[in-house]
């Protein structure tokens, strides 16, 4: 079945192009069939982007999809165009009565910063609590993981003191998991943060269940069934050539970066 997004979202073009089924919302209404709701806000700085790599992924589940762009009420990106906000992007507070299948939580470039320095953390304390009567799961992707983690568990993020980055085999903890099933017992995700989240700390919270970590990046999937949840601390979503654009765009600002690990031939 396809994902329901509007014919002038830009990832619209991109995926029929790459022939995810694309399905415009007067076709939607015309089948009559409850779509599963799924909100993105959407943390990070390059929106096009991000959102056509979720929707990529979500456009491959055999329901229909419809998929709602959401950003913080308290916070209007300065790096896309406001024309595209304005025209794709719902806030937050407009939308805080309505139901949903699921939420995912995008990462941010904001790692360095205090949770309680973040400009719309208010409002994030907020939507967390609202994923707990309003939507069924919740995904946190990144930083949006480390940030459900400190609000529902208390759990810090740590400073790593280089930039974990590059493409790194996970281990299956958990292969019985339904998260799981049909996983190999390695396999590799991109990884590009300069925080972590300390196994240790996963292990001592007893509602926790880790699910995937690497020896070389730790713990990087989480579960967290009391507040129905998923937390990953990497980027499934990412490109083939995100990595590259990232370490050229650092190289380019003269940002000490390391180059990708595994990534390169």
């Amino acid at each position: 079945m396809p994902i329901r997004i509007p014919a002038t979202l830009p990832a619209a073009d991109v995926l029929s192009a790459e022939g995810v089924m694309v399905m415009r919302e007067d076709e939607a209404d015309r089948q009559d069939i409850r779509p599963m709701r799924i909100a993105l806000l959407n943390l990070m700085p390059k929106k096009v982007v991000t959102e056509t790599q979720f929707a990529r992924l979500i456009g491959a589940s055999p329901l229909q999809v419809e998929l709602t762009l959401v950003r913080p009420s308290d916070h209007v990106p300065k790096t896309e165009s406001q024309a595209h906000i304005g025209a794709h992007y719902v806030p937050w507070r407009e939308i805080r009565d309505q139901k949903f299948d699921g939420l995912i939580i995008t990462g941010a470039p904001i790692e360095h910063l205090p949770y309680e320095e973040v400009t719309y953390w208010g409002e994030m304390q907020e939507i967390m609590d609202w994923t707990q009567t309003n939507v069924h799961s919740t995904f946190g992707v990144c930083w949006g993981g480390m940030a459900m983690l400190y609000h529902f568990h208390g759990i810090p993020k740590r400073i790593l003191d280089h930039k974990a980055f590059g493409c790194f085999p996970q281990k299956n903890l958990a292969p019985t998991s339904p998260f799981l099933r049909g996983f190999s017992d390695n396999f590799v995700i991109p990884v590009s943060r300069w925080t972590e989240i300390a196994e240790a700390d996963i292990d001592a919270a007893p509602d926790l269940v880790p699910l995937l970590g690497s020896p070389e990046t730790g713990s990087a999937l989480v579960e967290d069934p009391k507040h129905r949840a998923l937390y990953i601390f990497n980027h499934f979503e990412y490109d083939s050539d995100t990595l590259k654009q990232e370490y050229d765009r650092d190289v380019a600002k003269g940002t000490p970066i390391n180059v990708p690990m595994n990534y390169y031939p």
